[in-house]
């Protein structure tokens, strides 16, 4: 691993430190809803989201939702900026690969279950969008060359930048160094040429990553491992005996900005999961002010009964 152990906070839960890069690794517990903590850095004269994005392991959309007061292309020298490391893991099976397209986010459960791994992933943009459903990484290959679907070079060649049949492998290549392929025709997981765009509506459908980070998830990842893909934009979990909730820009089939009901989805997820909510006492204020802000970092919407 390229990080270098820092501390042990609340829930069994690591978080490490090299160089200013915040690692992707957290120790999970049996029943263990909520991983990370959020951090905040000072901002220099030269500082920008994609910037801090990159160095932190987040992902351009969500450091823009998490400092929503903040200029994203000159924060400027002395402005804090928060970091949202702390993740509320989704409604989903903890094996393989899980990504919730709304958060822009990829974690990976190994096999033995006793950690989950996150990363910022690029999702497929509007006419390109990511799909949901479950599948299984099909196939791997490392220094891959790019075969460019015709769609895609007739996309290219409309825009006055034709593209070759064939890429070969090296920088220029938008895969990075490593693929997989899913069992869903022409998706893939991926590294990438260009950075900017992890975490943000970019790809041809595919997941892009940072070419550090799909260096380590490769060798991890068997072939036949099960990859889920959900659209989570609101997440419920347990922290310490409070109910916390988490909030993302809801997106629509196409990978846009949804125009759902949101206080409408919010009363759907409560009801669905009343089992657990039923047990606290809830602040509905705070419920409504954070699917209206959609700020991506997990606060405390309830307190068990007697707990006031």
């Amino acid at each position: 691993m390229k990080y270098l152990a820092d501390k042990i906070t609340v829930g069994v839960l690591a978080i490490s430190l090299a160089g200013g890069v915040w690692a992707a690794d957290y120790p999970l517990v049996p029943g263990q809803e909520v991983v990370g903590a959020v951090h905040s850095v000072t901002a220099v004269f030269e500082d920008t989201f994609a910037d801090l994005a990159d160095t932190h392991g987040f992902g351009f959309l969500e450091m823009q939702a998490a400092n929503p007061e903040v200029d994203p292309w000159l924060p400027g020298e002395g402005t804090t900026i928060r970091l949202p490391g702390q993740h509320i893991l989704p409604d989903a099976p903890r094996e393989g690969i899980v990504i919730n397209l709304p958060e822009y986010r990829l974690y990976h459960y190994p096999a033995d279950g006793t950690m989950v791994s996150t990363w910022p992933v690029g999702i497929g943009r509007e006419g390109w969008s990511s799909p949901i459903g479950q599948t299984r990484v099909a196939r791997k290959e490392a220094n891959p060359a790019w075969y460019p679907p015709q769609s895609i070079r007739e996309e290219h060649a409309a825009a006055g930048d034709p593209l070759p049949a064939v890429v070969p492998p090296g920088p220029d290549n938008p895969m990075g160094p490593y693929k997989m392929n899913l069992a869903m025709s022409g998706y893939v997981i991926h590294g990438t040429n260009k950075s900017f765009g992890i975490g943000m509506r970019v790809s041809h459908g595919c997941f892009r990553m940072n070419n550090a980070d799909v260096t380590e998830l490769f060798p991890r990842v068997p072939v036949g491992t099960p990859v889920t893909i959900v659209n989570q934009p609101y997440k419920l979990g347990v922290l310490d005996g409070k109910l916390y909730l988490e909030v993302h820009t809801p997106l629509d089939e196409h990978g846009l900005p949804s125009a759902l009901d949101k206080q409408a989805a919010i009363q759907e997820l409560l009801q669905a999961r009343n089992e657990l909510v039923s047990q606290y006492r809830l602040d509905w204020q705070k419920i409504r002010d954070m699917v209206f802000a959609e700020e991506g970092v997990p606060a405390v919407i309830g307190e068990p009964f007697g707990g006031y």
